[in-house]
């Protein structure tokens, strides 16, 4: 279930009382992002204050430096339902583009303390904002003294001894390392996708398959893995694989995720799906045809249900 979202900073003046605000882009809501969101948490009820967290949509870096901008551990639908798994009520989600990033940081904070009584603004420890970045944790406490309200810095989250962040995760899941993943996440590695229409092949061998699109989010390396899907609040098992499909496409322009899920037969077209990858089984390879291909997947079949202890 996902927060009430807010889309504009005026908005923010339906909420009555004191507002906490937990601020940053949250991308994979790792252990520090819920470190920052729990403080937020904890000093609203305190305070008897409403708890708010900001975020934008989409990824500063897309805007900032678009070239450089990495593929996202959680898209923005992924990332709210993050967000509301740790008690969140309340997102304001604010685009972020040119004329967003050109604002100076004074006016940023100053638009939210004209729209609602601001008490406490948390932040990660390197968190910067407003033109240039031209504002960080020292400028953002003298805006507090200015406009009366708390400001809370987060100090890192350290996983052997180093700080968790997302290009950590993002590295671990490129590199198949979902373990350092699930330390750094507190959870296990999932993607959120929408269910879309493929070539039906799969069907025609006897397994028939999920395609997903992953709304830009970061991908394991190619293969095949046992998995486990959520499909209306429901974990069930399957097999998926990333890759280029190399036994039935040619030249294929980009990366596809197939998942089939057994003893399910359900239409979940143009239906989300959430994906945990449990375990690596193969690399990806090319086959003699489709009959050595089909004798595979049974064998792949066969490998995850033993995974996943079925």
């Amino acid at each position: 279930m996902n927060p009430r979202v807010i889309q504009n900073i005026p908005d923010l003046s339906a909420i009555a009382g004191k507002v906490v605000f937990a601020v940053g882009v949250f991308d994979g809501v790792h252990l520090g992002h819920q470190a920052l969101i729990k403080r937020a948490l904890d000093d609203a009820a305190r305070l008897n204050a409403q708890m708010v967290v900001l975020t934008f949509d989409p990824h500063p870096l897309k805007i900032l430096r678009p070239d450089a901008a990495p593929r996202l551990l959680t898209a923005t639908e992924h990332k709210l339902h993050l967000i509301a798994s740790e008690g969140v009520d309340t997102v304001l989600l604010l685009r972020f583009d040119k004329e967003f990033a050109a604002q100076s940081p004074d006016i940023f904070i100053r638009s939210l303390t004209e729209s609602c009584d601001v008490a406490e603004i948390c932040v990660g420890h390197e968190w910067a904002f407003g033109k240039n970045r031209a504002g960080n944790v020292t400028m953002l406490q003298t805006l507090g003294t200015q406009h009366d309200f708390e400001v809370v810095s987060i100090p890192p989250v350290l996983v052997d001894g180093e700080t968790v962040s997302s290009t950590r995760v993002r590295k671990a899941i490129e590199g198949g390392d979902f373990e350092m993943a699930r330390r750094c996440l507190g959870r296990d590695f999932t993607i959120l996708g929408t269910v879309k229409h493929g070539k039906h092949l799969g069907r025609e061998l006897g397994f028939p398959t999920a395609n997903l699109s992953g709304h830009n989010e970061q991908f394991p390396p190619n293969g095949v893995y046992a998995v486990e899907a959520n499909v209306s609040e429901k974990w069930l098992p399957g097999v998926a694989n990333i890759g280029f499909r190399p036994t039935v496409e040619l030249n294929l322009p980009e990366r596809t995720l197939e998942v089939h899920l057994f003893d399910f037969s359900e239409d979940i077209y143009g239906r989300d799906m959430e994906l945990r990858f449990v375990s690596y089984l193969r690399a990806e390879q090319k086959f003699d045809g489709l009959d050595a291909l089909k004798a595979q997947i049974h064998k792949d079949v066969q490998d995850a249900k033993k995974t996943l202890s079925l």
